[in-house]
Parts: C-alpha cells; sequence; structure tokens
C-alpha cells in the first residue's frame, strides 16, 4: 500500500521554501510558537464523521470543518483498543503495555500510571514556555487521601495528590474517569470542586452506570457542557496573554452512558448514540468559536482525534447492541450505520475497528488546508511532533514510541518512514502493522469479538489490508515470509523497550 500525503505541486513548493532553516523551529518561522489545543473524543468510530464516511447520517460539520481547513489522516490509530492505556500513550509518547498496565483500564479510585519523572508532552512543553492545562476526563489515575480500606474510603476535603499537576499541567479541571465510574466529581487542580454528598445508584442497561459518591451538582446530561465551558474560557483568557499555550481536552463522550444533553435529542436518524456524538460534534464547533473569536487561529495547531474505536458493533441479521437504548437499535438497524466503518471489530479488539480512528490537524500557518494523507501513524506521535513544532530535543529516555509528524504536514516526500505501529487490545492482544501488512500475535480479537482467543496463540492471522481493509481473509499460509519478518519485527521492538530511533 502506498502512503502518500497529497498536496498539490504548488503547495509542496511552498512548503519547501518556508520550511525552517537549520536551527529554526517551525514556531520561529511561522512568527511564535504555536498554541497547541487537543481534542480527543472518547469512544468516537472513524465511521461516525461524515467528512471520513459519506454514508454516515449524523451531521459533524465542525469536524468536516477541521477536514476542510486541515489534513485529514486516513490511516491513524490509537495506542490501545481502550481508553487509559491510549491515554498514557498520547501524553508519553511510549506504549502503556511497557510500563505497569499491561492490560484492561483503570478505574476513578486508581492511583496515578505516568511514572514519577516520566516526561509528558504537557511538561515538555513547559519546560519550552508553554502554559499547559486539562480540561475533561483523566483516567490516568490520582492518589486519594485515604480513609479507610475500600476504594470508597477516601476524604474528599483532602488534596488530590499525583494527578495532573504532577506531570506537567499549570491547571487541570478533570473528572477522574470514564462517566461510569465513581467518583462523581470535578478535580480542580488537585481539589475536590464540590464534596459529593449525594449519592448515585447504579442504573443498568441501557445506561450503565456504577453506584458511587457524587456532587450535587453534578449531573451527568451537563457534564461535557460544563467542561466545553470552561475549556473555551481558558482559550479566550490565554489568547490575550503573551505566552503560548497547550489545553488537552479530552472529552466524555460519546462514551457510554449514552446520555446526550435533551437539546441534542432527536436531532439525528439514530437514536441517543447518534444525537451524543452530534453533540461531541457542537462541542468542537465551541472551540473552533472561541479561537476565532480570540483571532489565534492562523498560528494554533489544532488536532482531532478518539481514543479508541466506537463500542457500537456493526448490525448485521439480528445482532444486538450493548449499552444503547432500544430506540438506538432499531434505528441503526433500519440505516445500517457503522460506527467503525468497514472495518471488523469494536473498542477493545485487535482488529482495526478498536484502534483505527479519526484524525484531523489543523494549523493554518503550517499546514495546507483541504489535504489528506494515507501514512500509517499513531496517537503517540502527539509527543514528537509537538516537541518538533515546539523545537524542543527529546532524550532517549523520552517519547520512546513517538514519531514527528510535522515533515508529513509540510508535504516531505524524503521524510524518513514511520516504523511500524503496533496495535493493542484490552485483552493483551498485540498485532503489528508494517504497510499493507498486518500480523496478528493471537487467535482472535483480544478483546469483545468473538473469538477472543488469547494473546500469543497460536494460529497468528496475517491480512494485506491494501486488498482487504475488513480483515475477512487472513493469508498467512500464502506468506509465511512476511509472517516470520513482522513476528521477528514485533519481538524487537517489545524487548528494546523503543520503537523510535533518536
Amino acid at each position: 500500500m502506498m502512503r502518500t500525503c497529497v498536496l498539490t505541486l504548488t503547495i509542496v513548493l511552498g512548503l519547501l521554501a518556508s520550511a525552517p532553516a537549520d536551527g529554526q523551529t517551525a514556531g520561529e518561522v511561522a512568527g511564535s510558537k504555536p498554541n497547541i489545543v487537543v481534542i480527543l473524543a472518547d469512544d468516537m468510530g472513524f465511521g461516525d464523521v461524515q467528512a471520513l464516511n459519506p454514508d454516515s447520517t449524523i451531521p459533524t460539520l465542525n469536524i468536516d470543518r477541521l477536514a476542510g481547513e486541515g489534513m485529514t489522516f486516513s490511516d491513524a490509530h490509537s495506542p490501545s483498543a481502550v481508553c487509559t492505556p491510549t491515554r498514557y500513550g498520547l501524553l508519553t509518547g511510549r506504549y502503556c503495555w511497557r510500563g505497569a498496565l499491561k492490560r484492561g483500564v483503570l478505574f476513578g479510585y486508581s492511583r496515578r500510571l505516568i511514572e514519577p519523572g516520566r516526561l509528558t508532552v504537557a511538561a515538555m512543553l513547559k519546560q519550552q514556555g508553554y502554559h499547559t492545562a486539562v480540561v475533561g476526563k483523566w483516567h490516568l489515575g490520582m492518589d486519594w487521601a485515604r480513609s479507610g480500606p475500600k476504594a470508597e474510603d477516601v476524604d474528599f476535603g483532602k488534596p488530590v495528590t499525583n494527578g495532573p499537576n504532577a506531570v506537567g499541567f499549570d491547571w487541570s479541571f478533570v473528572v477522574p474517569a470514564s462517566l461510569d465510574m465513581p467518583p462523581y466529581v470535578y478535580v480542580e487542580d488537585g481539589r475536590v470542586a464540590e464534596a459529593p454528598t449525594a449519592r448515585q445508584p447504579a442504573v443498568g442497561f441501557p445506561a450503565y452506570v456504577r453506584a458511587g459518591p457524587r456532587s450535587p451538582s453534578f449531573v451527568m446530561e451537563e457534564s461535557l457542557d460544563v467542561l466545553t465551558k470552561k475549556a473555551t474560557a481558558h482559550i479566550r483568557t490565554r489568547a490575550k496573554l503573551d505566552q503560548p499555550f497547550f489545553l488537552y481536552f479530552p472529552l466524555t463522550a460519546p462514551h457510554k452512558p449514552v446520555l446526550p444533553h435533551k437539546r441534542f435529542r432527536d436531532s439525528t436518524p439514530l437514536g441517543d448514540y447518534g444525537d451524543f456524538v452530534a453533540q461531541v460534534d457542537w462541542t468542537v464547533g465551541q472551540v473552533l468559536e472561541a479561537l476565532d473569536d480570540a483571532e489565534i487561529v492562523d498560528n494554533t495547531l489544532v488536532i482531532f482525534s478518539s481514543d479508541n474505536g466506537s463500542f457500537m458493533f456493526r448490525l448485521e441479521g439480528d445482532d444486538a447492541l450493548d449499552h444503547v437504548d432500544d430506540a438506538t437499535v432499531q434505528a441503526f438497524r433500519a440505516d445500517r450505520h457503522r460506527s467503525n466503518f468497514v472495518f471488523r471489530g469494536t473498542k477493545a479488539d485487535v482488529w482495526e475497528g478498536g484502534h483505527h480512528v479519526p484524525f484531523f490537524v489543523r494549523w493554518p500557518a503550517g499546514v495546507p488546508a483541504g489535504t489528506q494523507c494515507d501514512a500509517t501513524i499513531c496517537l503517540t506521535d502527539v509527543m514528537a511532533t509537538c516537541a518538533e513544532v515546539a523545537g524542543a530535543r527529546l532524550g532517549s529516555d523520552a517519547a520512546e514510541d513517538s514519531f514527528s509528524l510535522l515533515p508529513t504536514f509540510r508535504g516531505d516526500a524524503q521524510a524518513a518512514p514511520r516504523p511500524p505501529v503496533i496495535h493493542h487490545s484490552v485483552g493483551g492482544m498485540f498485532a503489528i502493522r508494517d504497510g499493507r501488512w498486518k500480523l496478528v500475535a493471537g487467535n482472535g480479537s483480544g478483546g469483545r469479538q468473538a473469538p477472543r482467543g488469547k494473546p500469543f496463540a497460536r494460529p497468528y492471522q496475517l491480512f494485506d489490508l491494501a486488498e482487504d481493509i475488513g480483515e475477512r481473509r487472513d493469508v498467512l499460509d500464502t506468506h509465511g515470509e512476511v509472517a516470520q519478518r513482522l513476528e521477528a519485527t514485533l519481538d524487537r521492538i517489545r524487548s528494546s523497550g523503543r520503537s523510535v530511533s533518536r
């Protein structure tokens, strides 16, 4: 499969002429270091976005705007098929399975995951003079003040340590984990914003919410609005100051519980899930509007992606859908909407549906509008990209699996190719992607779709994604030499401690 970025000759020549000279950073060429805004949707599928899936009936005008005004990456992947390890990988530039979390995710009371001393994109940019902030879903653990042996035995009046502020963020306003995980509170700079004196009962199908303490003003249907107001107000405030800023905005949607705000209900033909995706798109629009109003669009790098694929299964025959109401099930069956596009599997799987995600970049000072790139990339690449944009030099002990996309932004055909990308499922199943070839190092999905299989159990599976993006035909028997090469490369990357050399 040929990996190219589609740029016109005029654009390429113009970009090469304005490319940084030796010793110059991209920010210096643009006039100043750009602001950086990373928006990370939660469980949004590739096929939910109309710019990627013309058959989608969910209006995504604002995400589509990013595609029209920037670069669309058609072969982007989250480093994991579930939440926590992807967030670790994005912020550190390192695959999460290299550390303590080998499978699964954290919960609301889990302790910090990012190791002390581990460089994050926030800490790196702070060293480069940026103000750094996070608003949204954290899900990387923090250390609560314990008052007893049970998970809920927490003194919410005491500081919460080793959260976002401990890994490089100047300001943080976060929910601890997913909106189906207690405690249901907002935490600002290590302090619970309001004591959780209420009690959230457990809710079963279709919402799936765990029981636990909740702040009285914490209303799940309003949480995305609360976070959006915080994020956009922050943009407007920082735009007035003479300092570049980095905003990491990990959303809480469309992850379950699927509870769109009432003003979005019935806005799509696809039930609550479609309405929730529409609300996510509106949220992106609010961020873009804040940048417009502040007149900082030209030198602000905006990255939009998702932490993994959608939990919505493809509907075929009498298939059922988890985590959603009957109306959504019927809507998806009638319209045959495919949240994960034509990909096999769903969130949690090592199949493409688990980790093949939307990825858009807009930066008028550095990325030509309306361009497309089919190079295979990974969300771990955000770290090295931001470093090169800001002029930072990463050491050999940081961002071990991060590859800068800045040459790709410029359409540099001579740039070194990215090393193979490693995929990882919720159950610890590995796969390696190199060009057209994908080797699954196990005998199943490693996630939710049957057969789940086991990591490193034979037979392995090999797919030619240039001919079979749906992963329907295992070609290991006819391309054994490719499988052997990929297996050796996977073993080397896993054992060497890094996949990118510096």
